[in-house]
């Protein structure tokens, strides 16, 4: 198995790009539980940000919801900062959780299983690491620093296939 190589942003089809502004981490985890209601098999979120912006704040928030709404048991969700990769075991996929920050060359990521994430739902912290090896086909979810300490600033941009998700995605 092959990962899809990105192409440049022309081709890359991305559309349906989305603002918020999030007043506070409860802002943040009600956006992870929209946004794990429209997850399917085979999606790549790129969280970009910050060290602090809350990139593992909302992939633990996210994958929180996922589980209660499954109605499995709500599991611990560390920062897999030192582990690299978490993995969540959900009834329809599974969940992997990358943290990139101590890559130095994108290959590293093949061994973490990035081709296996594939299908399944990857969420991938620092994915600026993967290089050419960042699927195209993604949402990428970027968390900025607002006015206030709480605050945060959220764009969201996917490719082609998630236009019409983020196009029914609410305000949190």
């Amino acid at each position: 198995m092959t990962i899809p190589r990105s192409p440049d942003k022309a081709e890359a089809g991305r559309r349906g790009a989305r603002r918020f502004e999030l007043a506070d981490i409860e802002a943040t985890q009600r956006l992870a539980q929209a946004l794990a209601a429209f997850l399917r098999p085979g999606d790549t979120i790129a969280l970009h940000g910050d060290l602090g912006a809350g990139k593992t704040a909302l992939a633990r928030a996210l994958v929180q919801a996922r589980q209660s709404a499954e109605g499995l048991p709500v599991e611990e969700v560390p920062s897999p900062t030192f582990t690299l990769v978490q993995t969540y075991e959900l009834t329809e996929f599974v969940i992997w959780h990358f943290d990139l920050y101590r890559l130095s060359a994108p290959e590293e990521a093949v061994e973490l299983g990035l081709e296996e994430a594939a299908q399944g739902v990857a969420l991938i912290e620092w994915p600026d690491r993967l290089g050419p090896l960042l699927p195209a086909a993604r949402l990428d979810l970027r968390l900025a620093f607002g006015n206030s300490e709480d605050m945060r600033l959220v764009t969201l941009e996917g490719s082609t296939d998630w236009a019409e998700r983020l196009a029914a995605l609410e305000a949190p």
